[in-house]
């Protein structure tokens, strides 16, 4: 069968943007590149309780994992996970260990500190790219 063939049988994709930036605030260059995941939805990044303990990261990231499992069910599924250290680490071992494809985005810093005291940071997309 061609690759750009129809098969009734191929999983839908979807990309689950899990991070403190949605989708519709994502710059043309970051939506064009993730089209090649497929569809793209929105999960808000938790709030991190600053004095929570491993436990409760390892729990709130069983949490998640079955969010997203639920959310892609019956879906060829990346995850674009972005967020507090420890949380994603531990997300991004669950996801892998069920086969999720998980990426991060990468970006260039652009920083201008022209007017003494003052410093303005601009993120310009580049690729994603995978957790491994």
């Amino acid at each position: 069968m061609h690759a750009t063939s129809r098969n009734p049988f191929t999983l839908k994709s979807m990309l689950i943007n899990l991070s403190n930036h949605p989708y519709s605030k994502w710059d043309e260059k970051q939506k064009a590149a993730a089209e090649k995941f497929g569809e793209t939805v929105d999960l808000p990044f938790p709030a991190i309780d600053t004095n929570g303990d491993e436990n409760y990261i390892n729990n709130l990231a069983d949490e998640y994992l079955q969010k997203i499992k639920k959310m892609g069910e019956g879906k060829e599924l990346t995850v674009h996970l972005m967020g507090e250290m420890t949380f994603t680490f531990a997300l991004v071992k669950r996801l892998q260990a069920h086969g999720i494809i998980c990426v991060a985005s990468t970006s260039e810093r652009i920083v201008d500190e022209s007017v003494p005291g003052h410093k303005d940071v601009i993120f310009r997309f580049t690729k994603f790219r995978k957790y491994e």
